[in-house]
């Protein structure tokens, strides 16, 4: 997420992040603003993102908004679209990586021993590995395809959600209402999910947000590679791909476009998720 953190920071020393409802509803405007665009493309452009319009390398006009690539394709629709299949992506393998994190997180941080042992040497193994050099080298693996670009990214952030969710079950469960329910006769499986599940639900849903944002820079670099989805499907990452064979030619927009909505998805989320992490623990915004 270092990325991401860059952004925050710039923006940070830049003034524009101090009031975290500012920041959550600047976050929530950018990205319902490009999954309404996206829900309304066939409204909004008379063009296939798959289809020839007859004008390939045309510029941005009236008649092509964003102008066409090499092959007549014309970029504000496959911008549109290829809003809805980043999302399927990152939503997709960001919800698979929580499923499968804060369970695991929660699991070893409670009962410690052995099994914690095992599974953080595993989850210390894969977060060792840079996020995009994993990403790809499970892609690869499995193949260019919607849901094997899903499986790779959501490998890659199980760590995250795991670390983040071990380290604060270790001290919730050390808290006197956790020891007073143990003591009473709860269950273990109650005590996770009624005292100690409850209590991270604030941290998870801001890493939640965060991942979305890393995750949104993955997919963009996965597909720049060829190891997402495969051609002619729209796609950003795949997008700048071809755009950036043209650019010395001057074909600007077809880097253009593709690169901006990529920053702003990516942006929306982070702010979100900066903004949720202010709101939920407002310690952090007056330290801040």
């Amino acid at each position: 997420m270092n990325i991401v953190n860059a952004i925050l920071e710039k923006l940070k020393t830049m003034g524009l992040l101090r009031n975290s409802n500012a920041l959550f509803k600047a976050g929530i405007i950018i990205v319902a603003g490009i999954i309404i665009l996206s829900a309304l493309a066939p409204l909004l452009t008379p063009y296939s993102p798959i289809v020839g319009t007859g004008d390939e390398l045309a510029p941005p006009s009236l008649k092509h908004p964003m102008g066409t690539n090499n092959l007549g394709y014309d970029m504000f629709s496959r911008v549109l679209y290829g809003a809805r299949t980043v999302l399927t992506v990152v939503v997709s393998a960001t919800l698979l990586s929580m499923a499968i994190g804060v369970p695991l997180g929660l699991i070893s941080g409670y009962y410690g021993g052995k099994v914690d042992r095992a599974i953080s040497i595993v989850m210390d193994s894969m977060y060792a590995f840079p996020s995009l050099i994993l990403a790809l080298a499970i892609a690869a693996v499995l193949g260019a395809s919607l849901i094997n670009a899903i499986i790779a990214i959501a490998v890659v952030y199980v760590p995250t959600y795991f670390r983040m969710v071990r380290g604060q079950t270790l001290s919730i469960k050390s808290l006197l209402y956790v020891e007073a329910a143990r003591a009473l006769g709860a269950s273990d499986s109650r005590i996770i999910t009624r005292y100690v599940f409850p209590n991270l639900l604030p941290t998870v849903l801001v890493v939640f947000s965060m991942n979305i944002a890393d995750a949104i820079l993955t997919e963009a670099g996965l597909s720049f590679l060829g190891f997402s989805v495969p051609p002619p499907t729209p796609d950003w990452g795949a997008d700048l791909r071809v755009g950036h064979s043209f650019m010395l030619a001057g074909y600007w927009w077809l880097v253009a476009f593709p690169g901006l909505m990529i920053m702003l998805l990516a942006t929306g989320f982070a702010l979100i998720g900066e903004g949720l992490s202010d709101i939920l623990n407002p310690r952090r915004e007056a330290v801040g």
